[in-house]
């Protein structure tokens, strides 16, 4: 049997608006008893929980109170410990993160729902479709890395691909600590080692100036890890905020973000700064 959870849902509805822990949205309770009429019209089948998670909608084919429970865990404390580092504004539309219970739930449903087979094995965001898509037998790390691009979208509209990606990719693998998000060292870090000791890592000014195409071309790999670290690299200093922020207020005379990035480290010789951050990242030990 379907759970229809519309009252259930409109109770949550009440409950997260008085809760403190969370900044209220653009939307109404209305707004989200109407989102959910019709989204119940289109599940993908049975045994499927709907979960009001602001400024998110949780979907999920795992039992009851383990949808409620990654809603609370994993995208409630997302959201709120990232828009207290750096985004003011909920994304502009209700959004619905589907979490599909494994591998053939993940790949047969978001074929039905959304006509198009997915990428990755992971989980992906959709703005066309309004969704967050995943294969949650994987882990929550892809849903908070795909929870950050859509408040990328409506805080930092010009993001270029390089940082929306470094800074999503960098909450894939995080943890909390004194009441603030941290990317921790995750699998990405084997690939950046074989690329800096194959000398195959290009600089800092290549990696920001790189085209929407280029970042995701032959070389995603390597851009990937690069983008990431460096955001590990400007948290573990304390400057990623600092960065996030002088980059947003300067995008129109810094599109790339690498003159706010050179200012933010504080003007070093970068070819010089590189070796050092190169050294940096192999002591690191991939986990």
């Amino acid at each position: 049997m379907i759970r229809r959870n519309v009252t259930l849902a409109a109770m949550f509805v009440s409950i997260l608006t008085m809760s403190s822990s969370i900044r209220a949205t653009t939307f109404s309770d209305e707004d989200y008893r109407e989102h959910i009429e019709k989204l119940e019209k289109r599940l993908p089948g049975e045994g499927f929980t709907i979960v009001i998670e602001k400024p998110f909608v949780v979907v999920g084919d795992e039992a009851p109170h383990v949808v409620r429970q990654r809603a609370r865990r994993t995208v409630r404390w997302a959201v709120n410990l990232l828009k207290k580092d750096y985004f003011s504004d909920d994304p502009d539309r209700i959004l619905d993160i589907w979490l599909f219970r494994d591998k053939e739930s993940y790949e047969t449903n978001a074929k039905r729902l959304f006509d198009k087979e997915p990428t990755t094995p992971f989980g992906y965001y959709s703005s066309k479709h309004r969704a967050l898509v995943m294969n949650i037998s994987t882990g929550g790390g892809t849903l908070v890395h795909e929870i950050v691009h859509p408040f990328i979208e409506s805080n930092f509209e010009e993001c270029p691909s390089w940082f929306n990606e470094g800074l999503a990719s960098l909450y894939e693998h995080c943890s909390e600590r004194r009441g603030k998000i941290y990317g921790n060292t995750n699998w990405r870090l084997k690939g950046l080692h074989k690329a800096i000791n194959e000398e195959k890592l290009g600089s800092f000014a290549d990696l920001c100036s790189t085209t929407t195409r280029e970042f995701y071309g032959d070389k995603n790999g390597t851009n990937y890890a690069q983008a990431r670290y460096l955001c590990f690299y400007l948290q573990e200093r304390g400057l990623l905020r600092k960065y996030y922020h002088a980059f947003r207020h300067n995008v129109d005379t810094d599109p790339t973000g690498y003159k706010t990035l050179v200012a933010t480290l504080g003007s070093p010789n970068m070819d010089d700064f590189q070796k050092r951050w190169e050294a940096y990242m192999l002591r690191l030990s991939p986990p």
